[in-house]
């Protein structure tokens, strides 16, 4: 009967890393995957700018959703709810394409209506650039279920803290900064490492926009050498060595916060 250690051992792990070091080694010694590194390479910039940028716009947006469901008035509570069920109920391809052919042709028209009277230049819809366009569909799509995260880690804390927090004279700010949010950010950290994890494979889909990121430089370079299995190993290499050295740094991350706890 095999031990638990024997049980916990990671041999999945084990298994991709063999893998990934055969790939590595064929984008070493082959010419073919060195030139299809090569030219992916510029669009791992691209990928890891649209995921930074965007969750980090999505977590300010996600807490401020929260907040505002956690709200003592009624019409904050509404909308934050009314914002979060619209966005989780359309699939983000479909909110990609909204934003970038709908709202943002919209927001120049409203921005040249709004700047013509004090003498700007007409902004044209191609002025506003694609990359910016998948950045805010991204950042709408997942702070919808960021908030959900938020207000759940809030709703954990124990509302004896809270009420001794105000007991001990400190005002709603305060209480937040020093008592509330410490205390949730260790209860929401796992999923949203998974959602951060989720958001480099779904920065994907911008390609349909044409952004040059991983998957679209993979699709332009296998229509152009028709060498269709070395290039999607290639991208899928690329992507499972950040989603995988991703997912490993968050649980030793985790590990470390719950042996402080334990402390």
């Amino acid at each position: 009967m095999k031990s638990e250690k024997d049980q916990d051992f990671p041999w999945w792990l084990v298994a991709l890393c063999a893998i990934g070091a055969f790939l590595y080694y064929q984008v070493w010694v082959s010419e073919i995957y060195s030139q299809v590194m090569a030219t992916l390479a510029t669009g791992i910039y691209v990928t890891v700018y649209v995921t930074l940028i965007g969750y980090v716009m999505a977590c300010l947006l996600g807490l401020l959703l929260a907040m505002a469901g956690l709200s003592r008035y009624q019409v904050l509570r509404q909308f934050a709810r009314f914002y979060v069920e619209i966005v989780r109920g359309v699939p983000i391809m479909v909110l990609l394409l909204y934003v970038a052919f709908v709202i943002s042709p919209a927001f120049v028209v409203a921005w040249n209506w709004l700047t013509h009277p004090l003498g700007f230049d007409p902004m044209k819809t191609r002025d506003f650039p694609l990359i910016w366009r998948a950045i805010i569909a991204l950042t709408v799509a997942y702070s919808a279920f960021l908030a959900e995260i938020f207000r759940a880690g809030l709703q954990a804390v124990d509302k004896g803290q809270i009420e001794a927090a105000q007991a001990l004279g400190l005002n709603g700010w305060q209480r937040f900064r020093h008592v509330v949010f410490p205390q949730a950010f260790r209860t929401i950290l796992p999923p949203l490492g998974n959602d951060f994890v989720a958001m480099v494979k779904d920065s994907s889909l911008v390609s349909v926009l044409g952004v040059a990121d991983i998957t679209q430089l993979g699709k332009v370079t296998a229509a152009g050498n028709f060498r269709y299995f070395e290039t999607y190993n290639v991208v899928a290499l690329i992507y499972l060595t950040m989603t995988i050295s991703l997912s490993l740094l968050l649980r030793r991350l985790e590990a470390r916060l719950k042996a402080r706890q334990e402390r």
